[in-house]
């Protein structure tokens, strides 16, 4: 399989999962702005929606948008236990999560990048994203990790979080997030990817 990836962006999500799964795999870089890839391939011709990540599978299927890829990819590895068993109740559950982070942080966080925004509507959206942050810590307070275990939900999750402070949010302000996202961050998967992400940006 081979992994489109940009670095700081939701890719990382399944790259994390790759490698919590220990499945083999080639990791691509895309250039965001020129839409190139590191093997010098036109990333339109692999993605058309233009935006990473995108899983190639050794088929020569292309499949996209994160949650739906996280998900394969932990079908691949029955009863591993980042992803309860398909068509489970506790896999519905999965994707209610997988469904909220995408819909309410992942998109609320979107409009945040323009730099170019208005300050009353940066404040508006940013209001609306510290409503979603405060019930994610109210879930957090019960247990350590979105569905009781860590999981796929959390690496979405994980990753999302990360952006916050392109935007001068203090993930701080919600204690128990923080500590969530340190909890995450310390999984040697989870670092793995990050080198290999920065070892990316760091050659070009």
């Amino acid at each position: 399989m081979k992994l489109y990836f940009a670095p700081m962006t939701c890719s990382l999500s399944p790259h994390i999962v790759l490698r919590e799964l220990g499945l083999p795999f080639d990791l691509i870089r895309v250039n965001n702005q020129t839409k190139r890839t590191a093997d010098a391939q036109d990333f339109m011709t692999i993605n058309p929606k233009g935006y990473v990540a995108a899983l190639v599978l050794d088929s020569g299927e292309v499949l996209t948008e994160g949650a739906v890829i996280v998900q394969y990819l932990a079908d691949l590895v029955p009863g591993n236990s980042l992803a309860p068993a398909n068509g489970s109740w506790q896999r519905v559950r999965l994707q209610e999560w997988l469904n909220y982070i995408t819909a309410e942080i992942h998109s609320g966080c979107a409009p945040l990048f323009n730099r170019d925004l208005p300050e009353p509507t940066q404040r508006w959206f940013k209001q609306k994203l510290f409503k979603r942050l405060d019930y994610l810590s109210q879930t957090l307070a019960h247990q350590h990790y979105l569905m009781g275990s860590y999981g796929l939900a959390d690496i979405y999750l994980f990753t999302v979080l990360g952006w916050l402070p392109f935007f001068g949010i203090d993930l701080h302000h919600w204690p128990l997030l923080a500590a969530y996202r340190e909890r995450i961050a310390a999984r040697p998967s989870v670092k793995l990817a990050l080198a290999a992400e920065a070892a990316s940006a760091a050659v070009g």
